[in-house]
């Protein structure tokens, strides 16, 4: 598991990144429950995460972050790259971002892709 914090800060939300290895649905509940572990992402606001499988099966969760799952999902498959899941983590701010919240998932997912070479 790699954490890559602090990516995005906007109007008080601030976002990280995460991921590994995902061979199965089982991997990405026991991801999200060792990610949750740390108390800091179990108390985040959302934990929005996107994976395909070996497969090519695609797995998503919005985790109350309406469409954040599918952004991460079309980003990967742009990519090509299956087994490795990806979750942002935002911890609201108090203050609504409206579509710049989808902008801010996509940098994450950005920074976790380059940080991968």
């Amino acid at each position: 598991m790699r954490i890559i914090q602090n990516v995005v800060s906007d109007r008080g939300s601030k976002y990280a990144v995460s991921g590994g290895a995902c061979g199965s649905a089982e991997d990405a509940a026991a991801f999200i429950k060792a990610l949750c572990r740390n108390k800091k992402f179990a108390k985040a606001t959302h934990n929005t995460w996107g994976v395909i499988l070996p497969d090519g099966t695609p797995l998503k969760a919005d985790d109350g972050e309406s469409g954040a799952g599918m952004v991460i999902l079309r980003m990967l498959e742009r990519e090509g790259i299956t087994g490795e899941i990806v979750v942002v983590t935002r911890w609201y701010g108090g203050k609504h971002l409206g579509g710049d919240r989808f902008r801010h998932v996509q940098e994450c997912v950005r920074v976790w892709v380059e940080s991968r070479v």
